[in-house]
């Protein structure tokens, strides 16, 4: 089957950049993220939800579209949440991303999405734009039937759906069917790893630190296997071959969610590329 050059242009022209709030990335997205390029900004379980709520202000501030991840875990209970939102809020934050997050335990008595998606509910929703996570492959804590039934509970609270990493394009074509037969109606948006080679990815879990990385090994031990095969992972070949399965416009996606792990310069490069190859 032929690639579909207007789709994947579709899909490569509405991306998020997913980022890590470092020393050194405000100066990386200036320099390489064009303004039209929405950012992601992640939390994480070991320093807290400052670092995250400090970028995403600065970058708002510089004219980015920023989306924070609202860890639940992170949050010590309603009244932190509610400083969260207004500090977001004074900051032109119109759109966040709520995972449940990998602390443990928890800072407050969060411990799952739902809870506080419910509690921005209540607070008026003051954000047009909520993101949930979505998982084609079992999430290695959850039972598959929880996750199922939270996606269906979090749809009321939600707008749009990201896929959690999978490198399997039949298991990602698959998760997307189900989730349309579950009649949950979310824009979806296919998240994967960026052009990264081992060594830069190791470097920056460095940075991150020896728990999180950990963590992340744990979760992705496929990945890391591909990456030590030369060609045994591109992007590039996983968006063509997820965009082959999913020819049905009632199950299609509305965009790419990359995890860039900073490496954004090259990111935005290899971006670029494609969207040139398929103009021609």
């Amino acid at each position: 089957m032929r690639d579909d050059p207007a789709t994947l242009t579709r899909l490569l022209s509405t991306v998020r950049y997913e980022v890590i709030p470092t020393a050194t990335v405000e100066s990386r997205v200036r320099d390489a993220v064009p303004p039209d390029v929405t950012v992601t900004v992640t939390a994480s379980p070991t320093k807290g939800l400052e670092p995250t709520l400090d970028l995403t202000e600065r970058l708002a501030a510089a004219g980015y579209r920023v989306v924070p991840h609202v860890a639940a875990r992170l949050l010590a209970g309603e009244a932190h949440l509610a400083e969260v939102v207004d500090r977001l809020v004074r900051a032109g934050v119109s759109d966040v991303f709520v995972p449940a997050g990998d602390a443990d335990p928890p800072l407050g008595p969060y411990d799952a999405a739902l809870p506080v998606l419910a509690q921005l509910s209540a607070l008026g929703n003051p954000f047009p734009r909520v993101g949930i996570t979505g998982y084609p492959e079992s999430h290695p804590s959850i039972e598959d039937d929880i996750t199922i039934q939270s996606m269906w509970d979090k749809r009321r609270h939600a707008t749009y759906i990201v896929s959690n990493l999978c490198f399997d394009p039949r298991v990602i074509a698959r998760w997307a069917v189900r989730v349309r037969r579950r009649q949950v109606p979310l824009p979806l948006f296919l998240g994967l790893a960026g052009p990264i080679d081992r060594a830069k990815l190791l470097g920056v879990a460095t940075k991150i630190g020896v728990g999180e990385s950990t963590r992340f090994v744990t979760r992705h031990p496929s990945w890391f296997a591909r990456l030590a095969v030369p060609g045994g992972y591109t992007p590039d070949s996983l968006i063509r071959n997820v965009a082959k399965a999913l020819r049905s416009p009632e199950v299609g996606l509305t965009g790419l969610h990359i995890f860039t792990f900073n490496q954004l310069a090259e990111t935005e490069r290899w971006r670029q590329d494609l969207l040139a190859r398929y103009a021609r």
